[in-house]
């Protein structure tokens, strides 16, 4: 029986760009560093809030490149004030890509780009 799920791993072209991606963007912090047996980097980033960790692999040089096919996956974080947060991520750099956009639910939703084409999620949940 699955107890909880612990991380999710996305590769990526440029190990050290996704990292710093998700440090300034999301204030994301490396938990560790490891290479592989296959001899993958692999750089593990603590979230917030929760047990679940991402996982952010370069693989060894002659590796095919990455290539993310558009809306493939994403990752979605809850952010307190949707508003709030834009201006910061605006203040380092990044801009969004998509709204924000109220939903039926009365939450609101956002979405900036990540390297290698993922997406990133922002969500403000209805109060």
């Amino acid at each position: 029986m699955v107890k909880k799920l612990l991380h999710t791993r996305m590769r990526v072209n440029d190990l050290e760009r996704a990292v710093k991606f998700y440090q300034q963007a999301l204030d994301l912090k490396i938990a560790r560093r490891s290479i592989s047996p296959r001899g993958a980097q692999i750089v593990f980033l603590a979230t917030p809030n929760s047990d679940e960790e991402i996982e952010i692999c370069q693989m060894p040089p002659g590796a095919p490149a990455v290539q993310v096919q558009s809306d493939l996956m994403h990752l979605a974080f809850e952010v307190e004030n949707l508003a709030v947060f834009t201006a910061e991520l605006e203040k380092r750099g990044f801009k969004l890509s998509d709204g924000p956009t109220p939903t039926g639910s009365g939450s609101a939703i956002a979405f900036i780009d990540a390297p290698e084409g993922y997406e990133v999620e922002l969500i403000q949940r209805a109060k």
